[in-house]
């Protein structure tokens, strides 16, 4: 891997652009600097299908590449249904619909008025999801 050699601002231009080239939907910025070390932007994106996510992942690999900077890790990569991309001064979130809703990462980083949830029914007990059903019985 090579040392990034673009700003953070540069990186989230580019990073933008290439999910716009690729259709992405409902593309978000949150400025995390203020939040978090780690990082100092999050871009939140959704994707139609599973493969419009990994074309929306391949595309911003692409482009970064091309100015030089390296992703450094890569996470959801195949079927899932969220894909993140670590480019150090920038994560990409790359969602369905359905994931993106019910992560509500805007929620999390950016606070509760800027939610996505149109209501709280989806994180009420009698609507609990698949998954936190089954981790549930597992830890019983």
């Amino acid at each position: 891997m090579t040392k990034q050699t673009i700003s953070g601002e540069k990186l989230l231009e580019v990073t933008k652009a290439a999910l716009e080239d690729v259709k992405a939907l409902d593309i978000q910025v949150i400025d995390v600097r203020d939040k978090h070390s780690l990082t100092d932007y999050m871009i939140i994106a959704t994707g139609t299908s599973n493969r419009q996510i990994n074309a929306m992942a391949e595309k911003v690999r692409e482009a970064v590449k091309a100015q030089g900077a390296m992703p450094l890790g890569e996470e959801g990569k195949g079927d899932s249904d969220w894909v993140l991309l670590d480019l150090n001064d920038v994560i990409v979130h790359m969602m369905t619909a359905a994931a993106r809703q019910f992560y509500d990462l805007e929620r999390l980083w950016m606070g509760a008025e800027q939610s996505r949830a149109t209501d709280g029914k989806h994180h009420s007990p009698e609507n609990t999801h698949e998954h936190f059903t089954k981790l549930n019985k597992d830890m019983d």
